[in-house]
């Protein structure tokens, strides 16, 4: 989105969260409007902040979730106390656990992450946006089947009207090589993490969690 909105209209002060939500509110002035982002957990203040603004919210499928996380922990670019993790004093397994368990005192458990981040938005004014449904249309980005769902997206965002480049514009703000947080783009970390969650851990993520994938739209109830 950041390929449609002209830089000076762009909040660059912060990552948005809900710590520094009371001292960011510029960025949801409807006014003065900007494009800005975050992680913004639901509670009344946010929900209240937002109220004026339209609210994107992008979930991925948690069973996919949980080895970005931990990708993204045991690498050099996460700053938080995970010195055992990057370590590697611990196994895969353990881990993967770890990510979806939570770890106390340093890192809350997948369930509390979606509860709060994710879950609390729905059935709201907000537009839920799948990361596998982007790279899918991403990769069909041609077919009418992209158009009509980037169009779904422009017009929740309040583009209007589309740029008749909108095709590279998106394929320019969806180059990897831009993201800090893409896989191959992460310093050190551990090399043997499966490419697909394993079937335990995927059956741990389905009981502390239960009915969460079907409720973003993943899986049969």
């Amino acid at each position: 989105m950041r390929m449609f909105v002209p830089v000076p209209q762009q909040y660059h002060a912060t990552f948005i969260q809900v710590a520094l939500l009371r001292e960011h509110m510029e960025a949801f002035n409807p006014n003065t409007p900007k494009l800005s982002w975050g992680h913004l957990i639901f509670d009344d203040f946010s929900a209240a902040a937002t109220q004026p603004v339209r609210h994107i919210l992008l979930v991925r499928d948690p069973y996919d979730w949980v080895l970005a996380r931990a990708r993204f922990f045991v690498s050099e670019n996460f700053d938080g106390d995970m010195e055992v993790l990057k370590r590697g004093l611990v196994n895969t397994n353990d881990l993967l656990n770890l990510m979806i368990l939570g770890i106390h005192q340093k890192a809350p458990s997948l369930e509390d992450i979606f509860r709060h981040n994710a879950c609390g938005w729905l059935g709201t004014s907000t537009y839920l946006v799948r990361y596998e449904e982007i790279l899918a249309n991403l990769k069909r980005l041609d077919s009418t089947e992209a158009e009509a769902f980037f169009m779904r997206l422009f017009a929740a965002c309040g583009l209007n009207p589309v740029p008749a480049d909108w095709r590279a514009r998106v394929l320019v703000g969806s180059d990897r090589k831009q993201s800090s947080t893409a896989r191959e783009n992460l310093a050190g970390g551990q090399a043997d993490l499966p490419n697909e969650l394993p079937e335990i851990q995927k059956r741990l993520v389905d009981y502390t969690a239960p009915g969460l994938r079907t409720l973003l739209g993943y899986g049969r109830p």
